[in-house]
């Protein structure tokens, strides 16, 4: 039985070997080829670099061979630069010899034509100088009548100048006498006014009269802050604007007696101490506070009838102060509104 399966099986596995040995086979030969064709091309590439090799060794031979050659050239060049030197400086040495012959030679040429040319230069300056005196008399000649002419010139200038100056001394006289009509005249309006300001003065000092707190100082009013305004505020108090009614009745009789050719105004004038402004309330500084009271002073007589262009508001803040020191005294105689009568 086991005998029959073997000769089964080699029968089966025969069929199978002839193919594999042919591809064996062509494989080997295909790997054969491809040695046969890698042994000739290395071959052909070996013949081919020794070639080249022989060339570049010819080259090289051909290369040194003419750097020899350039060499001796150079030298040849040398020599032949040498000897045209040599040549040039014997040139040079011949042509220096020749220019000093011909410079001896012009300079006698020049000696023997000097003399002819003196003589005929001579002629030439005598006839040049003569005409040159004729032209020189002429000129003075001219001069002469132009100066004449230039002194007539200056004659009529001068009798201009007379009677310019005749006119100058007049207007000059006529000037002067005007600027003491003026002076007299705006002394006049000054001393106007002046009585118009004490008379205006004395009704505040009767109106107010029964205030402590209300100073004369020279020739304004002062009302402390404290009686128009509460501490850090630009807003008239009921007692305040009290006491700025009777100044506005005060202002508007002034107004109907000062002649309407005087120009005059009332400046309301603000200033605070010297405490600096609390961070957050309605003003940015002590500027803004002054400025706002006076004008809130100013505000008030327009509503009362007072004629907006008699009024002037100004801010000064806390840099003029009344009394110095920060003492509370000193500080509550700075907070205050000035009135002051003036002339535009």
């Amino acid at each position: 039985m086991a005998g029959r399966l073997s000769r089964r099986g080699r029968n089966e596995d025969a069929p199978y070997w002839p193919g594999f040995v042919d591809a064996m086979a062509q494989l080997l030969l295909v790997i054969i080829f491809l040695l046969s064709v890698f042994m000739i091309a290395q071959f052909l590439l070996a013949r081919q670099i020794s070639g080249q090799d022989s060339a570049l060794g010819q080259l090289r031979s051909q290369i040194s061979e003419l750097t020899q050659l350039l060499a001796l050239e150079k030298g040849a060049k040398a020599d032949s630069d040498a000897q045209l030197l040599a040549l040039s400086d014997d040139l040079n040495a011949q042509k220096a010899k020749t220019s000093d012959i011909l410079a001896s030679l012009q300079a006698e040429n020049a000696k023997g034509a000097g003399a002819g040319s003196t003589i005929s230069g001579l002629t030439t300056s005598l006839d040049t100088e003569k005409k040159i005196s004729s032209e020189a008399l002429a000129k003075v000649e001219l001069l002469n009548q132009q100066i004449a002419a230039m002194r007539r010139q200056l004659s009529t200038i001068s009798s201009l100048l007379d009677d310019s100056e005749a006119r100058n001394k007049n207007s000059e006289t006529q000037i002067a006498d005007l600027g003491k009509r003026l002076n007299v005249a705006l002394m006049q309006k000054v001393e106007e006014l002046s009585k118009f300001r004490s008379e205006f003065f004395g009704r505040l000092r009767q109106i107010l009269s029964q205030r402590s707190d209300v100073l004369v100082v020279g020739d304004r009013f002062v009302f402390q802050s404290e009686v128009l305004f509460t501490k850090g505020s630009a807003d008239l108090n009921p007692a305040g604007q009290a006491e700025m009614a009777k100044l506005a009745d005060a202002a508007k009789q002034l107004e109907k007696e000062i002649p309407t050719d005087l120009k005059w105004i009332l400046r309301v004038d603000g200033h605070t101490d010297n405490d600096p402004i609390v961070v957050g309330t309605k003003f940015a500084s002590n500027w803004e506070l002054s400025s706002a009271r006076a004008t809130a002073v100013v505000k008030f007589l327009v509503a009362q009838g007072v004629e907006p262009s008699h009024l002037a508001a100004a801010g000064f803040g806390e840099f003029q102060p009344l009394a110095p020191g920060d003492t509370e005294d000193a500080k509550s105689q700075n907070r205050r509104i000035e009135l002051k009568l003036t002339e535009k």
